[in-house]
């Protein structure tokens, strides 16, 4: 009987498992995990769940009942120490695991402070794991003082909750603006006057020269020289693909595991998806970092391991939930030239274009924008921008030109 193995039990692991029990994949499936608990959703950690407003049982993209129900041997608070590719074997917590084909789907790992600047000071957090939050929560209440480093959505979206907790935020960004990686300008405006409307200190141009404090954190020097007391840090300064394992097994790494449209690693029997896998898209080689892509990349892979063959070509997506602002992105704005405003706010959404064709939308509490944005998209549609800065124009009408 064909055993697949996969390790890492995230959103990429658990959508892949579950698409080979629904297509029809009778064989033996192993899902391991480092965690403690069964495979669960990431972007309510920060959020509802710090909040207090979920419990910990709504996290799980499944019962843990289903996994046994349907056949799927899982490991959990198990890591895997090796891969022998030549014996086809995974080597975790001391024992042998035999697969036929095996895939890595082991995420990502949240870039943290270095020690020598006060990164390893309690009351220092990230925002990835359930531990993490679990962590950071008892030190985030009403009153005290927290500094996120970095303006990218993972530390705009902690910003927001502590703020709602009312607590008093500073948060610090190196470049020029926040977002500056992954938006343009006027989104990176809408947001700082979000966050300032809800009394958070954003400094932009601004880095962390190092934090201060004996064993607990008790404040940090900025760059600018400026020395300010702080009760707790939330660092926010990006991800990392989690490739240690693959690249000891002699696997291609290329930013993240590489793989080719069908999800294959240079070892035709070890497959890849999710934040960890880069793959070929339009001529260039990417990674994407979404809920989107871990569940499309997983489930297609989940195919192609049953002989599909089918190349991945993703629409990419991703949301931000902020105060009582959500943002909803389609599509991907590498190479823009222009952005094309069409709103005001608070609903209002950038499009961009390089040239005359349309890349990708952001959308501020404008579904309506997003999901015709979408679709366009999908289509490979570009309408005129002086069509879509119109406001008079019904955008559902684009969708039929």
């Amino acid at each position: 009987m064909s055993h697949i193995v996969v390790v890492g039990a995230g959103q990429a692991g658990a959508a892949l498992v579950a698409k080979l029990r629904s297509e029809g994949f009778g064989g033996q499936i192993t899902l391991i995990g480092e965690e403690h608990v069964p495979p669960y959703q990431r972007p309510p950690l920060s959020k509802a769940y710090l909040m207090g407003e979920m419990a910990l049982e709504r996290l799980y993209l499944r019962p843990e009942s289903y996994y046994a129900e349907n056949g799927i041997d899982l490991h959990l608070d198990e890591t895997v120490n090796a891969i022998d590719r030549a014996d086809k074997v995974v080597i975790a917590g001391g024992h042998q695991i035999k697969y036929d084909q095996l895939a890595l789907t082991t995420g990502s790992v949240p870039r943290r402070l270095p020690g020598s600047i006060g990164g390893e000071l309690r009351g220092v957090h990230v925002v990835r794991t359930l531990a993490d939050v679990d962590a950071m929560a008892p030190e985030a209440l009403a009153g005290r003082r927290v500094l996120i480093v970095g303006g990218g959505y993972i530390g705009l979206e902690a910003a927001a909750v502590c703020a709602k907790r009312g607590m008093q935020v500073t948060l610090i960004e190196m470049a020029d603006r926040i977002l500056q990686r992954v938006a343009c300008p006027e989104t990176s405006a809408y947001f700082r006057d979000l966050h300032r409307s809800h009394g958070v200190d954003i400094r932009e141009g601004i880095g962390l020269a190092r934090l201060t404090g004996e064993g607990q954190v008790t404040g940090a020097v900025l760059s600018d020289g400026a020395e300010l007391p702080f009760d707790m840090v939330i660092v926010g300064i990006g991800i990392s693909p989690a490739t240690s394992l693959a690249e000891a097994a002699g696997l291609e790494i290329d930013n993240g595991i590489r793989v080719n449209a069908l999800g294959q690693t240079s070892d035709p029997s070890i497959w890849s998806a999710g934040d960890c896998a880069s793959f070929p898209f339009r001529g260039n080689r990417i990674r994407l970092e979404s809920v989107q892509n871990a569940i499309d990349q997983a489930e297609l892979v989940a195919r192609n391991m049953m002989g599909a063959g089918e190349a991945y070509d993703p629409h990419p997506w991703f949301w931000s939930d902020q105060y009582d602002v959500k943002l909803q992105i389609a599509g991907l704005n590498t190479g823009y030239d222009r952005v094309v405003v069409r709103g005001a706010v608070p609903a209002v959404s950038h499009w961009y274009y390089a040239g005359d064709r349309l890349l990708a939308v952001d959308a501020m509490n404008d579904p309506r924008a997003y999901m015709v944005g979408k679709r366009l998209l999908e289509a490979g549609k570009s309408p005129a921008a002086d069509v879509i800065a119109d406001t008079e124009t019904d955008l559902k009408t684009l969708l039929r030109a």
